[in-house]
């Protein structure tokens, strides 16, 4: 998602946002200069400062002058300075500080975010609950990866009444979007932006009356959805809420929310490359709220990720990373083993040679830890610079050798890891892309990071526990892993299809049993990968017709540029696995993995289409490590399903879904998992471990029908 490709188009971003508030129909055609996010589909602009560029400097680079803030564009008024301590304001307690802390706001940004508690996603993993200055709460919101990270920045600073803007630019020129609203280089609004503060709504007069009187709300904007070709459903919020009535739920100053709409449609993670924006850190002086990027190419793709924790210790030194996806996503909080293995990846600015043709690096290509600038006035004009309390701790864009060894500098500083432990991080980390890939099959950046979790964790089994790769493949690859293998992203219109769907995974799944289950005298049949042959999908489209599910299958559709459209059969990436049918017999008869001894009289259960269909009761069942448990509940009421378990034994977490729909998770660390659905109608219900697990572990399903 950070590379940046050639050809502009138009983008015309629907009930994002316009001058009006009446007007929802009509949104604003950014015409200008827009390129596509080769990732997710999102129109975003250009870097203002090429990563490579020597541009780079604790000063930044001149921006508008002060006087944009009193305009009609501006979203909210300015009234601190992030280097304040002493003020009136400054002096105040805050939502995770005390009264005269000393602490200057860029310092209470960290401390913010380091705040936060862990919560249960609403789908799966961990993720955050959000405080805001009201004492109003809400969980984290389902955004991508470069989302997160921008709307964090922007919301605090909105709250505050702190300066805040990011710089990017089009063919025209340099563009800018802050609290002074959406303006060009000479403050004229850019395109057909909204007047944010003359056509909405500031209700902050209410921060300390809104217990009483009620939350206000403006019902235009709880209808705005964010850019790009995946949805921004919020779920926990209820049945069709949008970014908007997050952004609505969240915000008095309605503004904000029209605001937030455009920051996090129009700028993605090469804005955050950028040196005008973001300046690279040092990796010990790592601190919660800072951003770490990761690129793959100067056109490829990505991820970015918000450090959550920072703990530093005489000994060592703990950081946890968490990061939004596509599909949207609450943030998922990972924890310090996983975290460790994104701050030390190649892709996070390493000097390795990523290109073998140019003799490129991945430090030529701006990714790497870095921290915000912040906005100050320099002779009238909006400047973002490195703070000087901060200054020490720059490296300056333009030294690719200090760049290029920042993240062997972190696998030197960050805590070691035991054996155990570096298994069951890398088991963690494929599991995290499976769960992506459950969701959104035609995924080929979940697939990568899979295969990359997999080399490493190859290497970890031989030299820390004496496995050969046959081992490492017959214990821990799953079905899906063959069905759903890495494509080489360039040749494959697969890559380009951003909208395939968890329904579509069933059913690529289902016929991936039954491909398996087919087998005569013996014979081991490979399953049939997912991606474009013979042109396209008619495999999986005329399978899905045959089961009752035609409606459900997914026309692809180029949701990225995409050069490689044409191209009549993909290209599956070298693998150096072991094939399917030679990792063991046990294999045999199909399902999701291994199944080991003791498993229950259900199996095999491992997937949607092999279901084991159940009635009310109670049943005593077994879990197998790299296993699932799939089962199909039919009702003319209500749904509720208890497993317990001993936890100790291993994490096990549930999920309901209706039809194509997810519509209950339960993913605690208690000994019980509690998922409900209401009316009548076809559930299925997957038990699985989240991490990984060996040896088979009882459990107790309670079906209420």
């Amino acid at each position: 998602m950070l590379g940046l490709l050639v050809g502009l188009l138009a983008f015309n971003l629907t009930a994002c946002g316009d001058e009006t508030a009446a007007d929802d129909a009509v949104g604003p055609d950014l015409e200008t200069g827009i390129a596509e996010d080769p990732e997710y589909g999102k129109a975003i602009f250009g870097p203002a400062v090429d990563a490579d560029s020597k541009e780079d400097s604790f000063n930044g680079r001149q921006g508008l002058p002060t006087s944009v803030d009193n305009g009609s564009a501006a979203v909210w008024e300015v009234r601190n300075r992030w280097a304040d301590t002493n003020t009136a304001e400054a002096r105040k307690a805050g939502m995770a500080w005390p009264a005269n802390s000393g602490l200057s706001w860029d310092e209470k940004y960290n401390r913010w975010i380091e705040s936060m508690e862990k919560i249960d996603g609403h789908s799966y993993g961990k993720t955050f609950r959000l405080m805001t200055p009201y004492g109003k709460t809400l969980p984290a919101p389902a955004i991508e990866c470069a989302e997160t990270a921008l709307f964090l920045r922007a919301t605090f600073a909105s709250w505050y009444g702190l300066p805040f803007f990011v710089e990017a630019a089009d063919r025209d020129g340099r563009i800018y979007l802050g609290h002074f609203g959406f303006l060009r280089a000479d403050g004229s609004r850019y395109s057909s932006t909204p007047a944010f503060k003359s056509s909405y709504r500031d209700y902050s007069d209410r921060a300390d009356t809104w217990e009483r009187d009620g939350w206000p709300s403006d019902a235009t904007l709880r209808k705005r959805k964010l850019g790009g070709s995946q949805d921004d459903y919020q779920p926990f919020l209820g049945d069709g809420a949008r970014a908007g009535t997050y952004f609505d739920e969240m915000f008095l100053n309605k503004r904000t929310g029209y605001f937030m709409v455009y920051l996090l449609s129009y700028f993605g993670s090469i804005n955050l490359a950028s040196p005008a924006n973001l300046y690279n850190l040092k990796p010990e002086f790592t601190r919660a709220g800072d951003v770490l990027v990761k690129r793959y190419g100067r056109t490829g793709i990505g991820h970015v990720y918000v450090v959550k924790h920072a703990d530093r210790g005489e000994d060592y030194f703990e950081v946890e990373l968490m990061s939004g996806s596509m599909p949207r996503r609450q943030p998922k909080w990972e924890d310090a083993g996983q975290s460790r293995y994104a701050l030390t990846a190649e892709a996070g600015g390493s000097d390795a040679v990523a290109d073998s043709d140019s003799g490129e690096t991945y430090a030529d290509y701006g990714g790497g830890i870095k921290r915000w600038r912040t906005p100050v006035v320099q002779s009238g004009r909006w400047v973002n610079i490195v703070p000087k309390a901060d200054q020490g701790t720059f490296v300056d864009a333009s030294d690719k050798a200090a760049i290029g060894a920042r993240p062997a500098h972190f696998g030197e500083i960050l805590g070691t890891l035991s054996p155990e432990q570096k298994r069951d991080t890398l088991l963690q980390t494929i599991e995290a892309q499976r769960e992506h890939l459950r969701l959104l099959p035609a995924s080929c950046s979940a697939r990568e990071r899979r295969e990359e979790a997999f080399d490493k964790l190859y290497d970890v089994m031989e030299a820390e526990f004496g496995q050969r790769r046959a081992e490492v493949d017959k214990t821990y690859r799953r079905l899906e892993d063959y069905v759903l293998p890495e494509m080489v992203y360039e040749q494959s219109k697969t890559c380009c299809w951003n909208s395939s769907t968890g329904a579509m995974f069933e059913i690529i799944m289902q016929k991936a049993s039954e491909d398996t289950e087919d087998h005569t005298a013996g014979e081991c049949r490979e399953p049939t990968p997912f991606y474009a042959q013979d042109g396209g999908y008619d495999v999986f489209k005329t399978y899905a017709a045959s089961i009752g599910r035609g409606g459900e299958w997914v026309a692809w559709s180029a949701d990225e540029t995409c050069p490689q459209a044409n191209v009549n059969d993909d290209t599956e990436a070298e693998h150096d696995w072991t094939p399917w049918c030679t990792i063991g017999e046990t294999i045999l008869g199909g399902g999701s993995a291994p199944v080991g001894d003791g498993d229950d009289a259900h199996e095999p259960n491992n997937a949607a289409g092999s279901a084991a269909t159940l009635a009310a009761g109670t049943y005593e069942l077994t879990l197998c490590g790299g296993d699932e448990d799939w089962f199909r509940l039919s009702t003319r009421g209500g749904v509720k399903v208890t497993v317990e378990f001993s936890h100790a034994r291993g994490d096990i977490d549930v999920q309901l879904s209706k039809g194509n729909t997810r519509v209950a998770s339960s993913a605690s660390t208690d000994d019980r998992e509690v998922v409900e659905g209401s009316g009548a109608g076809d559930y299925t219900v997957r038990v699985y471990h989240y991490g990984q697990v060996s040896g088979c572990q009882p459990y107790t399903l309670r079906a209420s029908l």
